[in-house]
């Protein structure tokens, strides 16, 4: 009986080992086409957004993806000088937090684009039109991700609708002047996105935490 089963293992592991190999080839050729298939949507949506658009938008699409650079400085420069004007020490706190999620997010967006190293769209792919001669690398979009960084910073800082409704309104519309002019694939929109809104929920959270941590060591001081 013993050498039945120990015979019929034996012949078992071929066809276990067999299996695993097949597997493995149907995973590995499977992410192969999910790959594949991702990169066809992000180039035919970018063809789609750039090839086919509408010429008389690049201009309101140029100023668009330029304003993130303002806004995204402006606003917590003008939040900490209306701080300082008004005396007002959590307003202050607010601006503070805000330059620092967006130190944190360029920071981020910077070594992802040294790690990933994507080029550009038009230099892959030569008869897309790019709107501007960057050096940087594709991945993540840094536009984007600065805006949206802003966006979320200023939706988690200032709880109302007007403000929040505004703010992702105009990140979306820098995210997608960036396919419009054909500096980015939607891809990279993506990930900035999600990279400037993680940045900036995350920095929100810390100081919540750093604010707890040190309230909570003072009034343990004061209660001995």
């Amino acid at each position: 009986m013993l050498c039945k089963y120990i015979s019929s293992g034996l012949l078992m592991f071929p066809c276990m080992k067999l299996f695993c190999l097949r597997f493995l080839f149907v995973l590995l050729v499977s992410i192969l086409q999910a790959q594949a298939d991702a990169q066809n949507f992000d180039i035919n949506t970018l063809k789609q957004l750039n090839v086919n658009r509408n010429v008389k938008l690049d201009d309101p699409m140029k100023f668009i993806s330029d304003s993130e650079g303002y806004i995204g400085v402006g606003i917590p420069v003008s939040v900490c000088l209306a701080a300082w004007i008004k005396q007002d020490t959590k307003l202050l706190e607010k601006g503070v937090n805000m330059s620092i999620a967006l130190a944190a997010n360029s920071l981020t967006t910077f070594v992802l684009k040294r790690a990933i190293n994507r080029d550009r769209p038009a230099v892959t792919y030569p008869y897309l039109t790019a709107f501007e001669s960057e050096k940087h690398y594709s991945f993540p979009s840094g536009h984007t991700s600065n805006a949206f960084c802003t966006a979320t910073s200023l939706s988690l800082n200032f709880k109302k609708w007007y403000v929040v409704v505004p703010a992702y309104t105009w990140a979306c519309a820098v995210g997608y002047s960036r396919m419009h002019l054909g500096m980015h694939y939607p891809s990279d929109v993506l990930a900035g996105a999600m990279v400037g809104a993680g940045s900036a929920w995350a920095t929100y959270k810390a100081n919540q935490w750093i604010k707890r941590y040190f309230a909570k060591r003072y009034s343990s001081k004061l209660s001995e």
